[in-house]
């Protein structure tokens, strides 16, 4: 087999991955507190090929000539390696709902270790009792009393307690401080991931720790909490439009490659190799 077709085939599905999560991104531009992916492509270690019980050649003066061992390099091409997700704060727009929510990062430390800048989430209770992050703060009250996600999860706080509130008559404080018509009902719930990158998205703007629940923000760590307000998400869209259609462009460049390989397998095969 030609070795330039498994580079060309590696190409395209790269390039098909790579549209894949573009156009997620693109899909949830809207979505409160998104957060981008970005994908990391790799190269496939070089191949050294060589045959395998190669025998003597004769010649035409009946002496045995080695054949030549060593074939050359193979390159392998390129495969997606991971998806990252982008932390970087999205912009923040006014809403004037009192269950909206957004986190507005201030002084967030670089983890040393892994080079990454921390992240700020709430922290909420999934249907199964589990707790997951997120930073989507568009946030409402449910049938029983309690502040939730729009999905029903339970929003919780600083203790890990869920948080009743009666009505949307209440103001949140600049620290997460939730205060009602009766006097202090709870603080919000605001957890720290030093490394983001230890997180795992898991659909509907959740994340999962990979390292065990997160703390709350020590008090290194700076925000404020914003009633009224929500985290767009942080897709450029402009941006991404365009990797969309360089990565359509490679695509099909790639593409062309391959049906060139075909059509010079196929004339190998039918012609080349036709007796007359």
């Amino acid at each position: 087999m030609l070795r330039g077709l498994y580079t060309a085939a590696s190409g395209m599905l790269a390039q098909e991955r790579r549209v894949d999560w573009l156009t997620n991104n693109l899909a949830n531009a809207e979505t409160p507190g998104y957060k981008a992916d970005a994908g990391a492509m790799r190269a496939f270690p070089e191949l050294l090929m060589s045959r395998l019980e190669d025998q003597p050649i004769p010649t035409a003066s009946r002496r045995a000539v080695p054949m030549q061992t060593v074939i050359g390099p193979l390159v392998t091409g390129v495969y997606m390696q991971e998806l990252i997700p982008n932390f970087r704060q999205g912009d923040v727009t006014e809403t004037g709902l009192a269950t909206d929510m957004a986190i507005v990062d201030g002084q967030v430390p670089v983890d040393r270790a892994s080079g990454q800048r921390g992240a700020l989430f709430f922290a909420v209770e999934t249907g199964e009792g589990e707790v997951r992050y997120t930073r989507n703060g568009h946030f409402t009250i449910s049938p029983d009393g309690y502040l939730t996600t729009q999905e029903g999860w339970y929003v919780l706080d600083a203790n890990g307690e869920r948080i009743p509130l009666s009505s949307e008559r209440f103001s949140v404080r600049d620290d997460g401080m939730i205060i009602d018509e009766n006097g202090a009902a709870a603080r919000l719930g605001v957890a720290f991931a030093a490394n983001p990158q230890t997180l795992v998205k898991e659909g509907n703007g959740l994340f999962r720790s990979t390292t065990g629940p997160l703390p709350q923000a020590p008090g290194n760590v700076t925000y404020t909490v914003k009633q009224r307000f929500l985290e767009r998400s942080n897709v450029d869209v402009e941006r991404t439009m365009t990797d969309l259609l360089a990565a359509y462009r490679t695509f099909e460049a790639n593409q062309k490659i391959v049906q060139a390989y075909d059509r010079s397998l196929d004339k190998a095969v039918n012609e080349v190799g036709r007796l007359k």
